[in-house]
C-alpha cells in the first residue's frame, strides 16, 4: 500500500472519529452542558487528539499539487461554519435541541483535526512554490 493510499484511508478513519467523538461529546453537553468540568475535560481531550491527528496527515503529505486548492477551501469552509455557530438557532427548537449539541461538537472536532492539516500543507505548498 502506497504512503498516499495510506494517508487517504487515515484521513477518512480521522472524520469517522471526529464525528463520533461529536456524537458522544454533543450528547454529553446536552444533558449536562458545555460548562460542566467533565464535559469540559472531554471536550479538551477529544479536540487534543484530533490536533495530533491533523498534524499527522499534514506531514505525511498525501495531498497532491491538483489536491491543495480544493483541501484548503474546503478547511476555510469549515472553519467559517465553526467560528459562525451557525448551528446556534437549533437551541431554541427544543426537538432540535440535541442536534445543535451533536452539530457543533463534529464541526469543531472535524476543525481540530483538518486545520492543522493545512497549515502544513499549506506550508508545503508556499516552500514549493518558493523552489521553483
Amino acid at each position: 500500500m502506497e504512503t498516499e493510499e495510506i494517508a487517504r484511508w487515515a484521513y477518512v478513519a480521522f472524520l469517522v472519529i471526529a464525528i463520533v467523538a461529536g456524537l458522544a461529546i454533543g450528547y454529553l453537553a446536552y444533558d449536562a452542558g458545555w460548562s460542566d468540568p467533565g464535559v469540559m475535560d472531554a471536550d479538551g481531550w477529544v479536540t487534543l487528539v484530533m490536533l495530533i491527528l491533523g498534524l499527522v496527515i499534514g506531514l505525511i503529505g498525501s495531498i497532491t499539487t491538483r489536491e491543495i486548492t480544493p483541501f484548503l477551501i474546503a478547511t476555510i469552509a469549515l472553519m467559517v461554519a465553526g467560528i459562525g455557530d451557525v448551528w446556534s438557532p437549533l437551541r431554541n427548537i427544543g426537538a432540535l435541541e440535541l442536534l445543535y449539541y451533536w452539530a457543533t461538537a463534529i464541526t469543531s472536532y472535524i476543525v481540530a483535526f483538518a486545520a492543522p492539516a493545512a497549515v502544513i500543507i499549506a506550508i508545503k505548498s508556499v516552500l514549493a512554490m518558493a523552489k521553483d
